[in-house]
């Protein structure tokens, strides 16, 4: 069968839509084409599937900063993307797969601007030792999907700022990151940019492949009339799926105040609480019962946390400064 080849290019750099393009590029586009997909995104944290994000990110501060959180359909780990970051997908049937091509094509394209890069392991691409690209894969019987992201000008010190967690004591069965020394190809030549390097990657996909095509613009307008792709994007931006699809955990935190010390246990599964146990050595053995039993089912998250310890100074009014002083401190652990 003979194999044509396809490009796509995103005008839009909201992140659950790009992910969401990709996998409506993974699950329908004909795999019997080798499909290229170029895009970036504004300032975004972007979690592998298995991955806990208040492991990896400082929830709070992302909030705050108005950062997206995206969780992607395939493994690896944590990442922080903005419009420094070009990342590149290639779609093919399983039978034509070849992931040697994909970074043979992507190494090609550097080379077009004196960058000499090398692939390291199964997963990064380095210069000069630092990384400057890494993937992540997915495959099924008749298709496989290689993603991955190249570093231009991105700004490194908000990997800092975004995926070193507030230290506290979580127990996760997620997968943590591994952080690597990265560098950004501007460093190796100033005049890199988005719009050049996606060029060159589309030139040299296409001298792999010994075929041309016009590449395809996509637009939020376009990627809205295609009703799949609007489910996916639903699914992208949902609080199920960025936070509720999290492996189980459990968080403990302990403090103490003038009136007493708390111990506190979460069990998290799917996001939500759904056990506490605190113990404490209060004179007021109902405050911190109500407390406890206030927890279960509320969402891991500072607000609806917030809320639920609300309930309880409203029905115990005589605690209200101390239970304000859990709500404040237990609120600050979250994110």
């Amino acid at each position: 069968m003979e194999t044509n080849v396809r490009v796509l290019l995103s005008d839009i750099t909201n992140p659950w839509f790009n992910l969401a393009t990709e996998d409506w590029i993974f699950r329908e586009l004909d795999p019997h084409t080798h499909t290229l997909f170029l895009w970036r995104n504004d300032n975004t944290v972007v979690i592998g599937r298995h991955q806990n994000p208040w492991v990896e990110c400082k929830v709070d501060k992302m909030e705050a900063d108005n950062v997206y959180l995206a969780r992607r359909q395939s493994g690896g780990g944590a990442v922080f993307h903005d419009l420094g970051n070009t990342n590149f997908t290639f779609l093919s049937a399983a039978d034509g797969y070849n992931q040697d091509a994909n970074f043979e094509i992507i190494i090609g394209a550097l080379a077009t601007f004196g960058v000499v890069a090398e692939r390291s392991g199964r997963n990064d691409i380095l210069t000069d030792g630092r990384k400057i690209s890494g993937s992540a894969f997915k495959h099924t019987r008749e298709r496989s999907f290689h993603h991955g992201t190249l570093l231009i000008d991105a700004d490194l010190g908000r990997l800092v700022d975004y995926l070193n967690p507030h230290k506290k004591k979580l127990v996760s069965k997620g997968i943590k990151s591994v952080r690597s020394r990265v560098a950004n190809l501007t460093e190796y030549d100033a005049t890199l940019d988005h719009e050049a390097v996606c060029n060159a990657v589309m030139e040299s996909f296409f001298a792999f492949h010994g075929k041309r095509c016009e590449p395809e613009t996509l637009d939020e307008q376009t990627l809205r009339e295609i009703p799949s792709l609007d489910a996916y994007y639903r699914q992208m931006s949902d609080w199920e799926w960025r936070f509720g699809r999290t492996p189980d955990f459990t968080h403990h935190a302990e403090t103490r105040f003038d009136w007493g010390g708390i111990d506190i246990h979460l069990d998290v599964r799917r996001g939500a609480v759904t056990e506490s146990k605190i113990y404490s050595d209060a004179m007021d053995p109902e405050m911190i019962t109500a407390l406890e039993e206030a927890l279960p089912g509320a969402r891991y998250t500072a607000d609806e946390i917030a809320r639920r310890l609300d309930t309880v100074r409203a029905r115990i009014p005589e605690r209200d400064g101390e239970i304000g002083e859990v709500t404040v401190w237990l609120t600050g652990q979250i994110g």
